[in-house]
C-alpha cells in the first residue's frame, strides 16, 4: 500500500513531513522489506524540527507533486530525525564523509534495499543552482543506474561498507605522555580568533568542550594566554547576536566570523554546555556580563523549554513563518515607535540602523561593547526598554517548538544546572535540575533500562551510549551537589550498563549502541566529539569521578583504558577531541575534596567548594565514623574535635585539616594549580 506513512509518528521532525505528498516511511524493517519486495533503492532523508535547509528542500521538493512523483515511482523513500535516531545518522553521515563531501543537513542517501550506502549528499534544490545538479534528473539518474548499471552500484556500495566497518574498527591505541595536554592546548590556541573569540574563520560554533579545555588548562597552569582566548571568545559570544539579547539563550553557530548573523535555532545541548562554562567562568573571574548570561538563559530554559510531561525539550525552531530569523529580527522604525525617545540610547548600543545589519533587518547585538563592557548604570537604563521590546515581540508568531525530551541532552542540561546552580548560590536551578533527573530516571526507563526519546506518552529506542554516559555525569554532579546517595545508586547502574551492553571487549572503549539495540550495517565506535561530545570521551573523567567516590577501582582502569584505547587519535585530528583531552586531565590531576561530618554540618565547607572553579572536582561528603577504603589518600582522616573537617588530596597527596571556610578556600585553589 503506498501512502505516507508518518502521521502515527511522534518525532515534531517527522510530522512536519506527514502531508507531503512524497510516500514516507519510518525507518523499520516494513521499509526494508518493502524496498526489498519491490527491489527499489531508498531514499534516505535525515534532518531535525529546527534545520533550516531542511526546510527549504522540504518547501521546494517534498511538498512538490512533480518531485514527489519522482520520488514514489523510483525509490521508497524513509524520513529520519537524527535526533531521535543519532544511530543511524551517524553510520549514513560517516558515509558522506568517505563519499569526500563535508556533511551538513538534510542527508540525502541513496541506499541498496537492505539500508547500504552507495551514494549521496546534503540539500539539493529542484533546480539546478548553487553547484548543485536539479533534484530530480539527479533522481532519475541514480534510479537508471539501479536498474541498468548494477556493477557501479555495487562498487560503490561494497567500498562504502568495507570503509564502514574498517572505520568502526580501526584503533589507534598509545600511552599519551601528560605534557601531551600542554602541547595540545599550545596548538588549540593559536587556532583561536584573537579578534573576535573562538576558532578563527566563519562559520563559527561554539565549539564548548575545546574552550572547555584551555579554559582547564588555564586553571591549571595559569599561564594567562589560555584564559585571555576564552573570555574572549565568551564576552564576544555573549555580546553577539548569537545571542538571544530579549528573551535569553544562544543560537546553534554564526554564519559569520564574529558571532553577528546566527543560523537562529536553539539547542538545549548547545546551552546546557554554555551555562556551565559560563557558570565556571563567572566563579573565577566574578565578571557579571557571565552571571546575567547564565541567569537569562536559565530563565529562558525554564520559561520557554520545559516538555508538557516533564524534562527539558530539544529546541527552537530557526524559522517562523517560513522565514529564517523573522521572530528575532527587528526595523529601526519599530524600535523607534516602541522605545520613544528613549530609542536612540538603545539603538546605540545594540547596532540598530535605517539600513539594517543583516538582510536589511536588525539582529540585535553588542558586539562594539564586547572588549569595552556595558556599565552598570547603562545595564539599567537598558534593562526596561529590552522589557518593553520581549513584550512586544510576544505576539508574533513563534518559532517551532521540538518538545520531545532526549536523556543524552537533558543529562548534559541536568548537570550543567546542578553545577550553576551550586556555584552561583540559585537552588532553584538544582531543584529543576532534580525534578528533571527524576523524570528521566522513571519515565523514560523501561525493564531498568534507560532509553533515548520520549514524547507524546511513547518511548522509543534503547539509550546510546551518550545518553547513559550524560546521565552519568547529572548523577555525580547532583550527588556532589546535593549529598543525596540516591544519585550516587543511579550512577553506579549507568556505569554497570554500560559496561554490560556498550563495552568493546576486543579493541576497549564503547560502541555507540547496545548489543540488543536493533541491528544496523556497522556499530559505531568513535572518540570525537560532534554537535555534542563523545561518551568514549566524556567517560573517561566520569568513570575517574565514579572509581574515586566509591572506591571501585574497575572504573579507573576503564578510564585507563579509554585513554590507553583512543590515544593515537592525537596524532590524527585534535580538533573533535576536546572531551578526551579534558577527561585524560581529570585522570591525571583529579582534586578529591572529603568533607568529614554530617551533610547539615558539612553544608558551608561543601558551598565553598561548590562555588569555585574546579574542574576536576571529586566531592565526597562522608559521616564521621565511615572508614575509607585503605588505598584512599584520606584512609583514617578524621575530624579535629566536634568541628566538620575537610581534606583536600591530589594524587597521594592529603592537606592538613581544614575547618576554617577562608583557609580551605585558599587550599582548594593552591591545590588546583599542580604540575601533571
Amino acid at each position: 500500500m503506498s501512502r505516507n506513512f508518518l502521521a502515527d509518528e511522534t518525532s515534531p521532525y517527522l510530522l512536519q513531513h506527514k502531508d507531503n505528498p512524497v510516500h514516507w516511511r519510518p525507518w523499520g524493517e516494513a521499509a526494508l522489506a518493502e524496498a526489498r519486495a519491490q527491489n527499489k533503492p531508498i531514499l534516505l532523508s535525515i534532518g531535525y524540527a529546527a534545520c533550516h535547509w531542511c526546510h527549504v528542500m522540504a518547501h521546494e521538493s517534498f511538498e512538490d507533486d512533480e518531485v514527489a512523483g519522482v520520488m514514489n515511482a523510483h525509490f521508497i523513500p524513509v524520513k529520519v530525525d537524527r535526533e531521535e535516531r543519532p544511530d543511524i545518522d551517524t553510520i549514513y553521515m560517516n558515509a558522506l564523509h568517505l563519499l569526500g563531501e563535508q556533511g551538513g543537513w538534510p542527508l540525502t542517501m541513496f541506499l541498496t534495499p537492505d539500508g547500504e550506502p552507495f551514494w549521496g549528499g546534503t540539500y539539493f534544490p529542484k533546480e539546478a543552482k548553487f553547484g548543485r545538479p536539479g533534484f530530480i534528473p539527479l533522481m532519475q539518474e541514480i534510479a537508471r543506474l539501479f536498474q541498468d548499471e548494477p556493477d557501479k552500484i555495487e562498487q560503490n556500495r561494497k567500498g562504502l561498507l568495507n570503509a564502514l566497518a574498517a572505520q568502526a574498527a580501526h584503533n589507534h591505541p598509545g600511552e599519551p605522555a601528560p605534557d601531551m595536554l600542554d602541547t595540545v592546548a599550545d596548538k588549540l590556541l593559536s587556532l583561536m580568533d584573537p579578534d573576535h573569540g573562538g576558532i578563527r574563520g566563519a562559520p563559527k560554533f561554539p565549539q564548548t568542550p575545546l574552550i572547555n579545555f584551555l579554559w582547564r588548562t588555564y586553571l591549571r597552569t595559569k599561564n594567562q594566554p589560555f584564559g585571555d582566548a576564552v573570555l574572549k571568545a565568551l564576552d564576544h559570544m555573549c555580546e553577539g547576536g548569537i545571542y538571544d539579547h530579549l528573551g535569553g539563550g544562544f543560537a546553534r553557530y554564526a554564519v559569520d566570523d564574529r558571532w553577528l548573523a546566527p543560523h537562529f535555532e536553539k539547542m538545549l545541548y548547545d546551552n546546557a554546555q554554555l551555562l556551565r562554562l559560563l557558570a565556571a567562568a563567572y566563579a573565577e573571574t566574578g565578571k557579571a556580563l557571565y552571571a546575567r548570561r547564565a541567569r537569562e538563559t536559565v530563565d529562558w530554559l525554564l520559561r520557554e523549554m520545559m516538555a508538557p510531561e516533564g524534562g527539558f525539550a530539544a529546541s527552537l525552531d530557526a524559522d517562523s513563518e517560513g522565514i529564517e530569523g523573522k521572530f528575532y529580527v527587528w526595523s529601526e522604525a519599530e524600535i523607534d515607535e516602541l522605545l520613544g525617545a528613549d530609542s536612540l540610547l538603545f539603538k546605540s548600543l545594540y547596532d540598530v540602523s535605517a539600513h539594517g545589519n543583516w538582510e536589511e533587518t536588525n539582529i540585535l547585538n553588542r558586539l562594539a561593547r564586547a572588549d569595552d563592557p556595558v556599565s552598570d548604570a547603562e545595564e539599567e537604563k537598558l534593562a526596561p526598554l529590552r522589557a518593553k521590546l520581549f513584550a512586544a515581540r510576544k505576539p508574533r508568531i513563534r518559532p517551532g517548538f521540538d518538545d520531545k525530551v532526549l536523556a543524552d541532552w537533558n543529562g548534559l542540561m541536568i548537570a550543567a544546572l546542578a553545577d550553576a546552580g551550586a556555584a552561583m548560590g540559585e537552588p532553584t536551578w538544582v531543584a529543576a535540575a532534580e525534578k528533571a533527573f527524576g523524570f528521566v530516571t522513571t519515565s523514560m526507563m523501561k525493564q531498568g533500562r534507560l532509553h533515548h526519546a520520549f514524547r507524546a506518552k511513547k518511548l522509543q529506542h534503547k539509550a546510546m551510549a551518550d545518553d547513559l554516559a550524560n546521565m552519568l555525569d547529572a548523577a555525580l554532579t547532583l550527588a556532589e551537589v546535593t549529598g543525596k546517595s540516591t544519585y550516587l545508586i543511579t550512577a553506579i547502574r549507568f556505569a554497570a550498563d554500560l559496561d554490560a551492553h556498550y563495552h568493546d571487549d576486543a579493541l576497549g572503549g564503547y560502541f555507540f549502541t547496545a548489543d540488543d539495540a536493533e541491528a544496523l550495517i556497522v556499530r559505531t565506535r568513535s572518540v570525537s566529539d560532534n554537535a555534542t561530545p563523545a561518551a568514549n570521551g566524556t567517560l573517561i573523567g566520569h568513570f575517574t569521578r565514579l572509581g574515586l567516590i566509591t572506591g571501585n577501582a574497575q572504573w579507573l582502569a576503564r578510564a585507563d583504558e579509554l585513554i590507553r584505547s583512543f590515544a593515537g587519535e592525537l596524532s590524527h585530528n585534535i580538533f573533535p577531541l576536546g572531551s578526551y583531552l579534558s577527561g585524560f586531565e581529570t585522570r591525571l590531576g583529579a582534586l578529591q575534596i572529603i568533607l568529614i561530618g554530617t551533610n547539615i554540618e558539612t553544608e558551608a565547607l561543601a558551598n565553598a567548594a561548590l562555588k569555585l572553579a574546579l574542574p576536576a572536582r571529586v566531592l565526597m561528603r562522608v559521616n564521621d565514623g565511615v572508614t575509607l577504603p585503605k588505598d584512599h589518600p584520606a584512609y583514617g582522616k578524621t575530624k579535629i574535635g566536634d568541628k566538620p573537617t575537610a581534606y583536600i588530596c591530589h594524587g597521594t597527596t592529603c592537606s592538613l585539616p581544614l575547618t576554617d571556610i577562608d583557609a580551605f578556600t585558599a587550599a582548594l585553589k593552591s591545590f588546583r594549580s599542580h604540575p601533571l
